[in-house]
């Protein structure tokens, strides 16, 4: 009966996060400005009552009867691989003082809404004290959850479990060393067209278009819904409710073509969780208090940069899709074919916008917010110094001039939504993405498949491989399991090279 209990408290707790979910996605897509101040009390409460479920007594006794009632199973039985990774994470909440996490929780709701208030006016300075609060209490949770070398280390941790500041920048360190020669070989080509992708493209029109290679991809919108938000996101209410934004502009295509698919990868991920792991500590994350099924943020995002780049930037996707496309936006793409639309959706062109970065250069946005942050946690610098810093890496990074706030320091939501450490992830990410896409592809009917448009296969394969798991293996195991390797840049140094030989050779 002990286990049965540990599964009932379990899945009370995940029902609160849940519910902190959907008030999270309301303040993100339509919930008045007005309303931010009680909203913030509102997910606190929540998310304050969810943590006392979890440091409880009565869900302590519940985890050790378990673990007594059984004693007598194999290490590997899911059941007890769930109380053994609760009770770990339990003990590394109960680290955390409880009126940091409730601030915390406070904080992160105000603080979104001003930043998208404040970044529109390119106001810095209005939104520097909260963001200095913002890095101050994740210093101190840094602190609480312990670490041997480097405070980012406890909170990169939970984000990707395992990861380190020094096993990033020896990944960071390859990337660089890998990325820069493609990138100066890719600047150095004749540029291609692109200036039909700045065309007049209605908004209405884009998100059809979107939508339904979303769902041909194997999105469900049975089980999920498409919205508008300043920052797109998906988050997921269990994986019978899996939403996902967008964020469209009528003058620039890619944009909310990619952000669609980018977050369809992730929705199809949580739609692909088993259904035995509803409310369960696998699809439950008890150190960001955060309701997710997938085994950490850097598999989540192999999910979505594999199906916008590995699947929709591909020369043959658009060989199939351009057609529907052009047909969409017949006046906007009379003059263009599949193959200029292809260089175009994947030249190299420095940007100061991480979103909408190609492939050469996204990763450098991402080393160069991860050393921000990791500076900003480890005191070497504080928040009055960002403009500057970031300005300074852009230079050095991407050799372009920040002319404002709104594309430099204030472009992305994570820092105002807490999310310190999280920002690594995305190069993880790209690197499993192509691992993961390597070894699928490796199948005759996902080859076949990737040919013909059919992404049945490939889709189907990532759910056995990946999905299903949720959170009942660590990364590396999924990796191991799935690609027969553990993190390997290769296979995605190689994808990157393998895009600018055929840039070059169609130039």
């Amino acid at each position: 009966m002990s286990y049965a209990r540990f599964q009932e408290t379990m899945g009370r707790i995940n029902d609160v996060l849940c519910t902190v979910n959907l008030l999270n996605w309301d303040a993100r897509t339509q919930m008045p400005a007005a309303g931010s101040a009680t909203r913030a009390s509102q997910i606190a409460t929540l998310t304050g009552l969810a943590r006392d479920m979890a440091v409880s007594d009565a869900f302590a006794a519940a985890m050790e009867g378990a673990l007594d009632e059984l004693s007598a199973a194999p290490a590997d039985d899911l059941r007890r691989r769930a109380v053994e990774s609760t009770k770990a994470r339990v003990e590394t909440l109960r680290r955390i003082p409880e009126a940091l996490i409730r601030e915390s929780a406070d904080l992160k709701t105000r603080a979104q809404t001003l930043w998208a208030e404040l970044r529109l006016r390119n106001d810095f300075e209005g939104f520097a004290p909260t963001l200095q609060r913002t890095i101050a209490i994740q210093r101190e949770i840094a602190a609480a959850i312990g670490y041997e070398r480097h405070p980012y280390d406890a909170l990169v941790g939970q984000y990707e479990p395992g990861m380190t500041l020094a096993r990033l920048d020896t990944l960071y360190g390859e990337l660089k060393a890998g990325i820069r020669p493609l990138l100066d070989r890719a600047l150095g080509l004749e540029p291609p067209r692109a200036d039909f992708l700045a065309r007049a493209y209605p908004v209405g029109a884009q998100r059809r278009f979107g939508a339904e290679i979303a769902a041909r991809m194997g999105y469900d919108f049975a089980r999920g819904r498409l919205d508008d938000t300043v920052h797109p996101f998906e988050i997921s209410f269990t994986r019978n409710d899996v939403r996902i934004t967008g964020r469209f502009r009528e003058t620039w295509l890619p944009g909310g073509l990619f952000a669609v698919w980018h977050e369809a990868g992730h929705g199809m991920y949580e739609q692909g969780i088993a259904p035995a792991f509803d409310r369960s500590a696998f699809t439950t994350d008890l150190v960001n208090l955060y309701a997710v099924g997938g085994a950490s943020f850097g598999v989540h995002e192999s999910q979505s940069r594999l199906w916008e780049n590995r699947v929709g930037r591909s020369e043959r996707f658009w060989d199939l899709h351009f057609d529907a496309l052009q047909a969409t936006f017949p006046e906007q793409l009379a003059d263009v074919d599949g193959l200029a639309f292809w260089r175009a959706v994947n030249r190299a062109a420095p940007s100061l916008i991480r979103v909408e970065a190609d492939e050469l250069t996204y990763d450098l946005h991402i080393i160069l917010r991860s050393e921000i942050e990791a500076a900003l946690i480890g005191r070497e610098i504080e928040v009055a110094d960002l403009p500057s810093v970031w300005a300074e890496k852009m230079r050095a990074y991407l050799g372009l001039e920040v002319p404002d706030h709104l594309r430099g320091v204030m472009q992305d939501v994570h820092w105002a939504s807490g999310m310190v450490g999280s920002f690594p992830t995305y190069t993880i990410g790209n690197v499993m993405s192509s691992q993961f896409f390597a070894a699928a592809s490796r199948e005759p009917d996902i080859a076949a498949g990737l040919e013909t448009g059919e992404y049945v296969p490939l889709a189907t394969w990532l759910n056995e491989n990946v999905h299903r798991h949720g959170r009942s293996l660590t990364p590396d195991r999924i990796l191991q399991q799935a690609t027969g390797s553990a993190l390997d840049a290769g296979p995605y140094l190689s994808d990157l090279a393998r895009k600018v030989d055929r840039l070059a050779a169609t130039a």
